[in-house]
C-alpha cells in the first residue's frame, strides 16, 4: 500500500505541474462566478437559477472529464516515453502497484477539484436570491419548484390488449390488413392508437387519473400537477381552457378542490395544489374536463401528466448529483489508463474521447443502432447491441436532468450508477489495463 500511495502522490504532483491542468482550473474559477452573475435564463429567479446550475455543472463536468482523460494518459505514457518508468519498475514496485497508484492519484485530484467547484456552484446558487434581492413571491416559487427534491408519480398506461385484439380481428375478417406487414408491427400501431384515444378528451368529456400510496413529507405543504396539452386543431390564441378537480373521488359527494385554468398548448405547466387533498390512505384522484369554451379535442402525450411532491432537500440532491459526476470521472480514469497501457499519448486520447462522446449520447446511439439493426434481427442482437450496451450511459445519469427540474435523485438510482459505472465497467477496464500492462514489453535487451 505504501508503494501505491507513493505513486499516487507523485502522480498528483506531476498533474499539478501540467499547464493544461492550470488552464482548466483557472477557467472554472473565473467562469463559474461570471456565469452566476451574467446568466438570466427566462428572466425569472427560477429561470436564472436553473440556467446557472445547468451550465455550471455541465461546464465543470466537461472540463474535469477532459482533464481526467489527459492526466491519466499523460502520467503513464510520459513516464514510458521519458524512460522514467525504468527507475520505478526496477525497484520493489510491481506493475499493478504502478497502475493502481496512477489511478488513485488521478481520482484523488479529480475528487478534490470536483468538491472545490461544486462548493462554488452551490454557494452561488444558495445566495443568488439574496444578491438580487428577490421578492417574496419569487422566493416562494423557487422554494417549491427549485430548492427541493420532488418525486414524480406517473399514471400507468391503460391496458388496451383486448381492444387491440378485437380491432385486429375486425381488420383481418374484412380483409383490410396491409399486405407484407408483420403482425407485430400492426399490433404495435393499433396499441399506440388505442392508448392515444384513452388520453384524448373531446369537448365536454373528462379524463380521470387515480394514484395510490401518495406519501408527502409535509401534509400541510403543496404538491404540483405537471401537465402538457396537445390538440387536434390549434385554438386561435393557442390556449386551452380547462377545469381540474383534485381530491378523493371515492366518496359521495366527492371531496374535490376545483381549479379553473387557461394554459398554452404544447408547453409544460405546473399547477400547485394543497397536499392535504390526498386521502389518509394515500389515494389521490385528478379529473380534467375539456370545457365548452374550447373547440378542439385535447390530448395528453405519454409524458403529459405527472404528480410532483417534495420527497427530499436540495442540498442532499445536489450532493448525490455531484457523486454522479465522480462516478463518471472514475470510469474515465480507468478507461484512460487502459488506453495508455498499450497506445501512444495522442492515439490514447483520441480513443478515450471517442468513448466519452459516445457515452454522453448513449441513448441516441442505442436508438439509432436499434433502428439500423432492426432488419438484421439475430445478428445485430447477438453482436453489435451487446457491445453498445457495454458503454456507460452518461445521459441516463446526467446530474442536470435531476437538479434543474428539482427531481429527486434517489439513493437506489445512485447505487445503480455506482454499480454499473464503477463496480462493473470501471473495474473491468482496470482489470484489462493491469493484464495488458503486465505483459507489455517496456524495454528490450540488445546484446
Amino acid at each position: 500500500m505504501r508503494s501505491i500511495w507513493a505513486v499516487a502522490t507523485n502522480t498528483i504532483k506531476q498533474a499539478v505541474r501540467m499547464k493544461i491542468a492550470a488552464v482548466f482550473i483557472v477557467l472554472l474559477l473565473v467562469l463559474l462566478p461570471v456565469m452566476g452573475v451574467s446568466m438570466t435564463g427566462d428572466g425569472t429567479l427560477k429561470g436564472r437559477l436553473q440556467t446557472f446550475v445547468s451550465y455550471g455543472l455541465s461546464l465543470t463536468n466537461l472540463l474535469l472529464c477532459l482533464l481526467t482523460i489527459i492526466v491519466s494518459i499523460y502520467t503513464l505514457t510520459n513516464d514510458i516515453q521519458q524512460r522514467q518508468i525504468y527507475t520505478v519498475i526496477t525497484k520493489p514496485v510491481r506493475r499493478y502497484q504502478l497502475l493502481l497508484g496512477k489511478l488513485l492519484g488521478v481520482v484523488l485530484l479529480s475528487t478534490a477539484l470536483l468538491v472545490l467547484f461544486s462548493v462554488i456552484i452551490y454557494v452561488i446558487t444558495i445566495y443568488t436570491p439574496k444578491i438580487y434581492d428577490a421578492d417574496e413571491a419569487d422566493i416562494i416559487q423557487v422554494k417549491n419548484e427549485f430548492y427541493t427534491a420532488r418525486a414524480a408519480l406517473v399514471p400507468p398506461e391503460v391496458d388496451v390488449t383486448k381492444e387491440v385484439e378485437d380491432a385486429y380481428s375486425k381488420l383481418q375478417q374484412s380483409g383490410q390488413l396491409p399486405p407484407n406487414v408483420q403482425r407485430s408491427r400492426i399490433i404495435a400501431e393499433l396499441t399506440k392508437r388505442k392508448q392515444l384515444e384513452k388520453r384524448a378528451a373531446v369537448v365536454g368529456q373528462p379524463l380521470v387519473w387515480e394514484f395510490n400510496n401518495v406519501r408527502v413529507l409535509d401534509p400541510n405543504g403543496s404538491m404540483f400537477v405537471r401537465f402538457k396539452y396537445d390538440v387536434s386543431v390549434n385554438p386561435p390564441d393557442l390556449q386551452v381552457y380547462s377545469r381540474w378537480d383534485v381530491g378523493d373521488s371515492r366518496q359521495y359527494p366527492a371531496a374535490f378542490a376545483t381549479f379553473l385554468r387557461k394554459d398554452p398548448i404544447r408547453t409544460f405547466r405546473e399547477m400547485e395544489v394543497p397536499a392535504n387533498l390526498i386521502a389518509d390512505d394515500g389515494y389521490l384522484a385528478i379529473r380534467f374536463l375539456n370545457v365548452q369554451l374550447n373547440d378542439t379535442t385535447v390530448i395528453f402525450p405519454p409524458d403529459g401528466l405527472e404528480v410532483l411532491y417534495k420527497a427530499g432537500t436540495f442540498t442532499t440532491n445536489f450532493i448525490r448529483a455531484v457523486l454522479l459526476i465522480l462516478f463518471r470521472l472514475i470510469f474515465l480514469a480507468s478507461l484512460s489508463l487502459l488506453a495508455a497501457s498499450f497506445l501512444s499519448f495522442p492515439v490514447a486520447v483520441l480513443f478515450s474521447l471517442c468513448i466519452f462522446i459516445t457515452a454522453t449520447f448513449s441513448g441516441f446511439c442505442l436508438e439509432s443502432f436499434d433502428f439500423l439493426g432492426s432488419n438484421l434481427s439475430w445478428f445485430y442482437s447477438y453482436t453489435v447491441r451487446p457491445i453498445i450496451l457495454l458503454l456507460p450511459q452518461f445521459d441516463k445519469f446526467s446530474p442536470t436532468k435531476f437538479l434543474v427540474p428539482a427531481r429527486l435523485l434517489s439513493w437506489s438510482l445512485l447505487a445503480e450508477a455506482a454499480g454499473l459505472m464503477v463496480c462493473v465497467k470501471a473495474l473491468l477496464l482496470l482489470f484489462f489495463a493491469l493484464l495488458i500492462f503486465r505483459y507489455r514489453e517496456i524495454a528490450k535487451i540488445i546484446i
